[in-house]
């Protein structure tokens, strides 16, 4: 074998004392073939290097296809108010990858995540680990060292083989199960609902929020006799639209009724928080959780950033996120508003399934491309949504030009939703911040 070839089979080395965190984000990303490589052997061998034992504290796991940040957001808010010390995990990030790991509320630093990573580094050894895997393990080591009492933890994909599910949960809540990473997780329900219900462990309670659970998740939670709270069944959310528009919900559980905020987050969400915490704590008074509720929001989710006209960003990337984003449009569509929408996505999501969704609210379409790996050029998506048949669409090769056109055209009363992934809101929200 020659050198030359030698040198290529080589992995790469971790990066030496004195590193920044972008060169030990840049060399995660060449550290293993595939982005992403399902299953949980590799991440338990380096699991039980770094913890000989389960940590001390509470552990909530998150799964589900839309709703994961926003119901982890909430219960994070929810325990510290009742005077829990909380760590987080979530991903993607939006614009730093500190995002991911939040200790009582307030993101990581940089010295602390490159500790991490050190660690686990040196707990691996020959053991291949995707950046995911890596960056998990690396915000367990985190949180541990932290001393936070309870760790909620959102799982990057699936559930079952997903590199979170290493640790066993205290109590699971999944979010909502709908078709998205098809290639990853099957292409119906009931296979999807099977690998986010893996996140269940005997004995253990849940949270389901889904109004209408596939059989799969429901015969695992009977087979491993799971405490099981069910949105529909013990719990109900009522909502309403007044005269002038004004929209209300309320949680009713156990001849108790709660107020939810119908403001950025889907109010599944904030009730599956509600219904997690009054099982980690049923003594939580009603004023703490309606006061506290009030006040949460999250980056990129249904976010406002300027006003005249109204521009909205929003991280949703299938038809099950268009659907809720949809109907919240058509609450604000009123008066003559119109609403254009700056759509950038990646190849492997359902645009036509998003786009069919979006269509009856939306008045025009800026289609913009994405240059990250996966992303969509501009006119590749509009071939895409030829189908759809919309109507007044432009293109254009970037979101931030997108988004000045889009601003060009809408009067001071329009809305402009900036929408279609992570990297679609991180180009956008680049733009104001």
């Amino acid at each position: 074998m020659s050198q030359l070839s030698k040198s290529k089979s080589q992995p790469p080395k971790a990066p030496g004392a004195g590193a920044t965190l972008q060169q030990w984000l840049s060399w995660l990303e060449s550290i293993h073939p595939t982005e992403i490589d399902l299953g949980l052997d590799r991440v338990l061998v380096v699991l039980r290097r770094l913890f000989r034992k389960k940590p001390a504290a509470r552990v909530i796991t998150v799964a589900g296809t839309n709703g994961k940040g926003s119901t982890v957001a909430t219960l994070e808010a929810l325990l510290q108010a009742s005077g829990r010390r909380t760590g987080a995990y979530t991903s993607p990030h939006l614009q730093n990858y500190n995002e991911r790991i939040r200790i009582d509320g307030k993101d990581v630093d940089d010295a602390t995540l490159i500790s991490a990573f050190e660690k686990v580094e040196s707990a691996r050894g020959s053991v291949t680990l995707t950046y995911f895997e890596f960056g998990t393990l690396a915000a367990f080591v985190a949180l541990g060292e932290s001393g936070v009492q309870d760790w909620i933890l959102e799982v990057g994909l699936g559930g079952r083989l997903d590199a979170v599910n290493v640790i066993d949960a205290d109590l699971a809540i999944i979010t909502s199960v709908d078709i998205d990473h098809v290639a990853f997780l099957g292409d119906n329900r009931e296979v999807i609902g099977f690998e986010k219900a893996g996140i269940l462990r005997p004995g253990i309670p849940a949270i389901v929020a889904d109004i209408d659970p596939p059989n799969s998740v429901l015969q695992q939670a009977v087979a491993q006799k799971v405490a099981l709270v069910r949105a529909g069944q013990d719990y109900t959310i009522r909502e309403t639209l007044a005269d002038n528009g004004e929209a209300s919900a309320t949680l009713h559980c156990q001849d108790h009724a709660i107020r939810l905020p119908t403001g950025p987050l889907p109010v599944q969400s904030a009730a599956a928080a509600v219904m997690a915490m009054r099982t980690l704590d049923p003594d939580i008074s009603i004023s703490v959780l309606e006061n506290t509720l009030s006040q949460v929001s999250v980056p990129g989710r249904f976010e406002r950033l300027e006003r005249s006209p109204d521009l909205y960003v929003d991280v949703g990337h299938n038809p099950h996120a268009a659907n809720w984003l949809s109907a919240r449009l058509k609450a604000l569509k009123v008066g003559g508003r119109k609403i254009h929408a700056v759509y950038a996505a990646l190849m492997d999501k359902d645009v036509e399934g998003v786009a069919q969704a979006m269509a009856p609210v939306v008045d025009s379409w800026h289609l913009a491309g994405l240059d990250v790996p996966r992303g969509l050029g501009a006119e590749t998506l509009r071939a895409k949504l030829a189908p759809c048949d919309l109507e007044q669409v432009s293109v254009h090769d970037s979101v931030a030009n997108a988004v000045a056109a889009a601003k060009a055209g809408a009067a001071s009363n329009d809305i402009i939703i900036v929408f279609g992934s992570f990297f679609t809101v991180a180009e956008a929200r680049r733009l104001f911040f």
